[in-house]
């Protein structure tokens, strides 16, 4: 869909605060590509991501009213989602947490060469660049939930400080000063263990068969490079506030489309039953 300007959003809310559902329906779509993008980059996987988005976006359903304009809707929407990821306590991560050193004892010490082939006949390149996908995607899990989210924010949406500092409710100065020290952190973890991004010895190709052996990529469902566009693919140095000069250390951080079910839950909730339950809920939440 086209790209709404604040002012067609602020007309679209206040219709779907009267009761539009198509209305509604044009907002959450305006957003669903950032709501799911952020949850992915925050919990590792699409389908923790599409449980939360849905879970967000019916939280910015059931608030809408509350949205006085005072900031762009998409800085309101981050905050809802932010403050939501940060706790988000159901993904496999908060199960099973990471840490570089855990990360790079694997990728020193993994029997890679032991593993069969188990590439099922899809080209070794094709399951090398999902890996490099997931693999970058799953290394932001090594951060804490508050660095991880200050890293997406301003390396991936390039979100300003001023703004970035009221999503997350600290100064301008210390969320630069934050965004600084775990861009650093991430770079200097490329450069010590990856050969793609870095100086190091792991390269996706050699490590395909393992990952498929460790159930980190499967064949048949390569979720990152379907869901890659390539007119929109998103390098970092193009989409990165030049505090420092590590812009090309993360041209990793792609665009993703969120899933084509994530569109159909948005409309099937709207037509449903429950619909009428949650808009009655938030009038009266508008009303006290």
């Amino acid at each position: 869909m086209k790209r709404l300007t604040n002012e067609e959003l602020l007309a679209l809310i206040h219709k779907a605060t009267e009761g539009d559902s198509q209305a509604l329906e044009t907002v959450l779509l305006s957003v669903q590509d950032l709501v799911f993008n952020l949850s992915l980059r925050m919990l590792g996987t699409f389908p923790d991501a599409e449980d939360a988005a849905q879970d967000i976006l019916l939280k910015i359903i059931t608030h809408l009213s509350t949205f006085k304009g005072e900031s762009l809707f998409s800085t309101w929407v981050f905050r809802i989602a932010a403050n939501y990821l940060k706790t988000y306590k159901k993904h496999m991560f908060a199960k099973f947490p990471l840490s570089f050193e855990f990360y790079g004892e694997d990728i020193v010490h993994a029997n890679i060469h032991e593993a069969p082939d188990l590439t099922q006949d899809v080209e070794r390149s094709v399951l090398a660049e999902e890996l490099k996908l997931s693999c970058t995607n799953v290394m932001l899990q090594c951060l804490d939930a508050e660095s991880r989210c200050i890293f997406i924010l301003g390396t991936m949406f390039k979100v300003d400080s001023h703004i970035a500092g009221e999503i997350l409710g600290i100064s301008p100065e210390a969320y630069r000063q934050r965004l600084s020290r775990t861009r650093r952190k991430m770079a200097d973890f490329l450069k010590e263990y990856c050969g793609e991004y870095g100086a190091g010895k792991c390269h996706c190709a050699e490590r395909v068969n393992y990952a498929i052996q460790s159930h980190r990529i499967h064949p048949g469902q390569l979720d990152f490079s379907s869901a890659v566009p390539g007119q929109i693919m998103m390098e970092v140095k193009e989409a990165m506030e030049e505090i420092d000069d590590l812009s090309q250390e993360f041209s990793f951080c792609k665009t993703y489309q969120s899933p084509e079910k994530l569109k159909e839950y948005i409309e099937g909730f709207l037509r449903s039953d429950t619909f009428s339950v949650v808009g009655k809920a938030s009038d009266a939440e508008a009303a006290n």
